[in-house]
C-alpha cells in the first residue's frame, strides 16, 4: 500500500514538473515527495512571458497536470489534487473564475469586475458562471492531457526518480526531457 501511494505521489508531481517544464510559463526549481507522501513542485513563473489568456490557460494546465498524470498512468486519481483551499483544483478554479470575473476574459460581460470576497460562493449561486468556469478548467485539462500523452514515456523517468530518491532539481527534470537550460 505504501509503495502505491508513493508511486502515485511521484506520478502526480512528475506530471506537474513536465507541464511546468514544457508549457513555457515557468521553470521547475525542485520537485519533492515526502512527509505522508505529499509532494510539491517549486516553480518560478517566467516574468518575460506576457500574462495573456493563453498564459492563464497554460498556468491552469500546470496545476491540473498532476491529476491528469495519475489518470493517464494509473487509471484514476486520488483526491490529493483537491479538498483544501490551496489545492491544485482550488487554485485552477480560482484562475478560471478570475478569467470570468476579474481579468476581462469572459465572453459574457468582460468589462465588469467582480471582487474576490466570497468568490467560490458565487459558483454555487450562478450556474451560468459555474459552467463557464468549468469549461475553462476542461480546456486547461485538455492542454495538460495532450502534453502528457505526448510525453508519457518521459513522464515515467522523473516519476521513477522521485519514487526512489524523493527529490529532483529542476535541471534534472529538464535533462530527462531533453531541454537545454531553463526554458
Amino acid at each position: 500500500m505504501y509503495d502505491d501511494i508513493r508511486w502515485r505521489a511521484s506520478i502526480h508531481e512528475a506530471g506537474h514538473a513536465v507541464a511546468w517544464s514544457l508549457l513555457g510559463v515557468g521553470e521547475v526549481v525542485s520537485v519533492t515527495i515526502g512527509m505522508l507522501e505529499f509532494g510539491q513542485v517549486v516553480s518560478r513563473i517566467h516574468d518575460h512571458v506576457p500574462q495573456t489568456e493563453t498564459w492563464l490557460t497554460r498556468q491552469m494546465a500546470c496545476m491540473l497536470a498532476g491529476r491528469v498524470a495519475e489518470l493517464l498512468v494509473v487509471g484514476d486519481a486520488c483526491c490529493g489534487a483537491g479538498g483544501e483551499d490551496d489545492s491544485d483544483l482550488a487554485k485552477a478554479t480560482d484562475f478560471a473564475l478570475a478569467a470570468e470575473t476579474r481579468l476581462g476574459y469572459s465572453a459574457h460581460q468582460p468589462l465588469i469586475y467582480r471582487p474576490t470576497r466570497g468568490s467560490f460562493d458565487i459558483l454555487s449561486l450562478d450556474r451560468e458562471l459555474a459552467e463557464r468556469v468549468h469549461a475553462r478548467l476542461l480546456s486547461a485539462e485538455a492542454v495538460a492531457r495532450e502534453l502528457l500523452e505526448e510525453y508519457q514515456p518521459r513522464l515515467l523517468e522523473p516519476a521513477e526518480c522521485l519514487s526512489v530518491h524523493g527529490v529532483m532539481e529542476g535541471s534534472e527534470v529538464r535533462q530527462v526531457l531533453g531541454i537545454e537550460g531553463p526554458v
